[in-house]
C-alpha cells in the first residue's frame, strides 16, 4: 500500500513537469502592439501572457512547442499554461513572505465580507454540513473503532508521519524538478503549494486551540464519543482534533496542483484522489471524526481556491 501511494506521487509530479512556463518579460506595452496581439498578429519574439484557449495564438504555440524546447526557448512555454485557471498567479521566494501576510489579512477579515452580505451561501453550506456531521459523529465512530483491526495494514500506510511526508513530497518534488528543468512555472507552483499549506495550517491550529476536541483514539474503549469538545489536550498540535490538519494541508496542496495544471486531463484527478484518500484515512485511523475531516478539507480548498490562487 505504501508503494502504491508513492507511485501516485511520481506520475503527479511528472505530469506537472511535462508543462512549463516562465515569466513573460516581453509582453507588449504600446497600444498598437496590444492591438496586434489581440487581433492575432504578434511582433517577432512576442508571446502573449494570457489569451483565449480556442483558436488563439497561445493554443497554437502550445501544440507546436515540445518539452525539448523549454530550456532553449522558455518564452514559448508560456502557451502551455495560458488556459489554466490559476496560471496568472505567480510567486517568488522574495514575494512569498508578503504574499503570506496578505493572505492572512484576508482570511482573518473574512467576517467583514460576511457583514457586507457576501459569500453567505458557501459559508452556510460548509457550516451546515459540518454541524450535521458533528451530530452524526458519535454514531459513526463506533463502527470505525470496532473495525479498526480489519484495517491495520491500510492504517499503517496512513499513519500521521507517513501522510505528512507524502503531502510534503508533492511540492518538494515539484520544486526540485522545476529547478532541474529551468521551469519557473513549476517552481512557482511548488511555492504556491507551500504558501497554501502554511495558510491552512495557521487557521487549523487556531481553531484547534479554541475547540480542544478530544480525538477518537483518546476516548476510552468503554466510553462513547459524546462531549468531545473542550475536552482534549492543551496542545493544538497533538491533543486537539477539530479540524483535521492533514485534510486541510493535503487539500490545499491538491487545489494548487489541480488549478495550475487544470487542463492536463489526469492531474486534477490524481491530485484530488490523493487528497481524498489521506483525508478518509484520518477517520479510519481514529485520529479524527468525520466532521474534523470534512471541515479540514473545506478549509484547505476554500483558502487556496479563493485566496491563494487569486491574481495579485
Amino acid at each position: 500500500m505504501r508503494s502504491t501511494l508513492i507511485l501516485c506521487l511520481i506520475p503527479l509530479s511528472c505530469l506537472c513537469g511535462s508543462f512549463a512556463q516562465t515569466d513573460n518579460s516581453d509582453l507588449p506595452d504600446a497600444p498598437s502592439q496590444v492591438a496586434l496581439v489581440r487581433d492575432g498578429w504578434m511582433p517577432a519574439g512576442t508571446v502573449p501572457a494570457r489569451s483565449p484557449c480556442v483558436g488563439s495564438p497561445c493554443a497554437s504555440d502550445s501544440q507546436q512547442t515540445g518539452s525539448a524546447d523549454l530550456s532553449a526557448n522558455p518564452q514559448a512555454a508560456l502557451a502551455r499554461h495560458c488556459c489554466d485557471p490559476a496560471s496568472e498567479r505567480q510567486v517568488t521566494w522574495h514575494s512569498l513572505p508578503k504574499d503570506f501576510l496578505t493572505d492572512q489579512k484576508a482570511i482573518w477579515t473574512f467576517p467583514v465580507q460576511l457583514a457586507k452580505g457576501r459569500h453567505w451561501v458557501p459559508t452556510l453550506a460548509v457550516t451546515g454540513v459540518t454541524a450535521g456531521l458533528i451530530v452524526a459523529d458519535p454514531h459513526a465512530m463506533p463502527y470505525f473503532r470496532s473495525h479498526s483491526g480489519n484495517l491495520d495494514d491500510i492504517n499503517d500506510v496512513f499513519n500521521a508521519y507517513v501522510t505528512t511526508g507524502e503531502v510534503i513530497a508533492v511540492p518538494a518534488s515539484l520544486l526540485m524538478a522545476g529547478y532541474v528543468r529551468h521551469d519557473q512555472y513549476q517552481v512557482s507552483t511548488a511555492l504556491l503549494a507551500g504558501e497554501a499549506y502554511a495558510n491552512s495550517a495557521v487557521v487549523d491550529l487556531v481553531i484547534k486551540a479554541i475547540t480542544r476536541r478530544q480525538r477518537p483514539s483518546d476516548v476510552a474503549a468503554t466510553g462513547d464519543f459524546h462531549n468531545t469538545f473542550f475536552n482534549g489536550g492543551k496542545s493544538p498540535f497533538k491533543g486537539s482534533s477539530f479540524p483535521s490538519g492533514h485534510a486541510a494541508g493535503v487539500f490545499s496542496v491538491a487545489t494548487v496542483v489541480a488549478g495550475r495544471y487544470h487542463n492536463h486531463r489526469w492531474v486534477p484527478v490524481l491530485a484530488y484522489s490523493f487528497a481524498t484518500a489521506i483525508t478518509l484515512s484520518r477517520i479510519s485511523t481514529l485520529a479524527h471524526f468525520p466532521s474534523d475531516a470534512f471541515l479540514g478539507a473545506a478549509l484547505g480548498y476554500t483558502i487556496t481556491r479563493y485566496q491563494v490562487l487569486q491574481p495579485r
